[in-house]
């Protein structure tokens, strides 16, 4: 069960779809909010402080882009999107508002959990000042998903900025290629595993010096050592 001093805040204009998901952080130990329309969230935002948001795009009078705005005015917390729209474009746009985790529907609850979990320990362990994480020479910028390394911006796909961030998130620990396929990848990837040590090589190129954090464990995985 999750910390019981979480608190969540739900924007979601569905209701059924938004009691079922917040009875579902709820068992799992969060103190949750919600809210039927963008207008009610930045209220809610205004009143509290969350731990981590979950968003709607397509809501009421404020939809939940002009709220993730709203949320970057007033301080830092994860914030992730949980909407129908998963074309390209509006991925991009959702993470260029300040969206820190985007996931379409239709989704799996625990995997939504798994993300919201990881969001908050990241922000509450790793996070520095203007929301930026800095592990040695890396510094990430969750919000514009940017990664530079003694300074230099290094260009990531997706995947690799994913693989960084839940090295980093489980630093100190041995990582099976299993794991992280259902951390990264999601467990309905129908890939192999080898595909983890493919993107992990891609990752340490792009990283250069710095990929040294990541070590290999024989017949085991990876671990990430500061």
């Amino acid at each position: 069960m999750t910390d019981s001093n979480y608190k969540l805040l739900i924007a979601e204009d569905d209701v059924s779809l938004r009691r079922i998901v917040s009875a579902f952080f709820a068992k799992n130990g969060f103190d949750v909010d919600q809210a039927g329309d963008g207008s009610d969230a930045c209220r809610l935002i205004s009143e509290n402080r969350y731990d981590a948001i979950i968003l709607d795009i397509m809501m009421p009078f404020k939809d939940g882009k002009e709220v993730c705005r709203f949320i970057r005015t007033r301080y830092d917390v994860p914030v992730i999107f949980l909407t129908a729209l998963g074309s390209e474009s509006d991925i991009l746009e959702g993470y260029e508002v300040g969206a820190d985790e985007y996931v379409t529907k239709p989704f799996s609850t625990k995997l939504l959990l798994v993300k919201v979990n990881a969001l908050i320990n990241r922000y509450r362990g790793l996070l520095v000042k203007d929301g930026r994480i800095c592990v040695g020479e890396i510094v990430i910028e969750p919000s514009k998903r940017l990664v530079t390394v003694n300074g230099d911006r290094i260009e990531l796909s997706p995947k690799e900025y994913d693989l960084l961030l839940y090295f980093i998130e489980n630093k100190d620990q041995i990582l099976s290629r299993n794991k992280i396929l259902d951390a990264v990848w999601g467990r309905d990837f129908e890939g192999y595993d080898r595909a983890v040590d493919t993107y992990v090589k891609k990752l340490r190129a792009s990283l250069g010096s710095a990929s040294r954090h990541i070590e290999t464990v024989i017949k085991s995985g990876y671990i990430w050592k500061d």
